[in-house]
């Protein structure tokens, strides 16, 4: 088993700054892709960014510009620098990680960290 724990939420005002931080331990043989999802009340949960193991990263167009998605490889971590925060950014943040076995690849889920921005 993997175990995912996430860091760095809170309560920010429109404009502020973020970081996020979300560590694997545990049967980490190898890790493939890294996300970021988010959900918000009364929403699907939608990805936010993605980095894959060799450092390509992938973004949705709401926070294109204001959120960098990276990773340390020796720490098993991946982050998520958010930027001039707005309003539509409130949700909880959950990352998600697919790890490579012998046998194939799983996936698993931190237990998601709130980010609410609101003046």
């Amino acid at each position: 088993q993997v175990q995912l724990v996430e860091s760095g939420g809170g309560l920010v005002q429109p404009g502020e700054s973020l970081r996020l931080s979300c560590a694997a331990s545990g049967r980490v043989f190898r890790i493939n892709a890294m996300n970021w999802y988010r959900q918000a009340p009364g929403k699907q949960r939608e990805l936010v960014a993605a980095i894959t193991s060799g450092g390509i990263t992938n973004y949705a167009d709401s926070v294109k510009g204001r959120f960098t998605i990276s990773r340390d490889n020796a720490k098993n971590t991946v982050y998520l620098q958010m930027n001039s925060l707005k309003p539509e950014d409130t949700a909880v943040y959950y990352c998600n990680v697919g790890v490579l076995y012998p046998v194939g690849i799983s996936n698993y889920w931190g237990q998601g960290t709130q980010v609410t921005v609101s003046s």
